[in-house]
């Protein structure tokens, strides 16, 4: 008999790669907002309504839930949403399981690479280094620390915190983003273009979420980003190279990213290094540690 996993934010591109990648290991079943298919089950998390038939038998959940940072301007309201979409599911999730008395054998939960701080210096973090102290930061400290009360609360025997990089996909995220401008010949970095871009190839994310569901092992908080290193620049322009397309346009300006994004464009204007030595350690390996052969793989079955 297959142990059931439970995956929250089925709607995303992880979600989806990863359930076809444990499909034949383990029975899935997705909490969703809008259920259409027999394996999903409803949730509401702003009402705080769940259907509990989603957690009976289930002996993980990885929990993939949370608005995405970069779709609005950072209101007031909006900064409450991004926290609240992350955090109050996870005390969704633990009441209920309180309620039904179950305990999981692990709860995996996303995490953000944006921990240490949005801010561009020469240091490579590690998961010993603290945390940073910005709006982005403070979202992933209070996600974290939300998902750290499965194991306090004894509702799971281990937690899992995958601290995730921009992730490479030419289906959505960053790489889709990016993409038209350069096709258009009006592709260019943005201000300095130096601060650093951690990334990860979609297939690496989620073979990392496969590898800490089936490795008892791994405990705690992981950096998910490749190990070489890129700056939102050299991102730009290897793009740019894999699809042969040169680049005419000077780099956006810092002012002008402000003016459109607000806050928001600190996340783009701003990033360090994350060493992923961690999760090596532990037994990972790579499959794309290479920005030029990963752009290849995504893109160039595209053209």
């Amino acid at each position: 008999m297959k142990e059931i996993v439970v995956i929250t934010g089925a709607g995303g591109l992880i979600a989806q790669e990863l359930s076809k990648k444990i499909g034949n290991d383990y029975e899935v079943r997705f909490l969703t907002r809008n259920k259409k298919h027999e394996n999903e089950y409803e949730w509401n998390v702003k009402n705080g309504t769940i259907d509990e038939a989603a957690l009976e038998n289930a002996f993980h959940i990885i929990h993939l839930a949370g608005a995405n940072i970069s779709e609005k301007r950072w209101t007031p309201e909006r900064k409450l949403e991004l926290i609240s979409s992350r955090v109050d599911s996870v005390k969704l999730l633990s009441d209920t399981l309180k309620k039904k008395n179950i305990k999981l054998k692990s709860f995996i939960s996303a995490s953000g690479i944006n921990y240490y701080g949005t801010k561009t210096t020469e240091k490579i973090f590690s998961e010993n280094d603290l945390p940073g102290n910005d709006f982005l930061s403070e979202v992933v400290i209070l996600w974290e620390k939300a998902a750290d009360e499965f194991e306090v609360k004894n509702l799971a025997e281990r937690v899992v915190k995958i601290r995730t990089a921009v992730v490479l996909s030419e289906k959505e995220g960053a790489l889709k983003k990016m993409l038209p401008p350069i096709q258009y010949y009006i592709g260019s970095a943005l201000g300095t273009g130096k601060q650093y871009m951690p990334w990860i190839h979609i297939k690496d994310i989620c073979s990392i979420y496969e590898f800490a569901l089936k490795n008892s092992h791994v405990n705690g908080a992981y950096n998910a980003n490749s190990p070489e290193h890129t700056t939102n620049e050299n991102l730009t322009r290897k793009i740019a190279n894999v699809i042969k397309k040169p680049l005419f346009m000077p780099n956006v300006p810092g002012f002008v990213l402000k003016l459109i994004f607000g806050e928001l464009a600190n996340a783009l204007l701003e990033g360090s290094r994350a060493s992923s030595q961690k999760i090596q350690d532990a037994g990972f390996r790579f499959e794309f540690s290479n920005l030029q052969e990963s752009l290849e793989d995504l893109l160039l079955k595209k053209i």
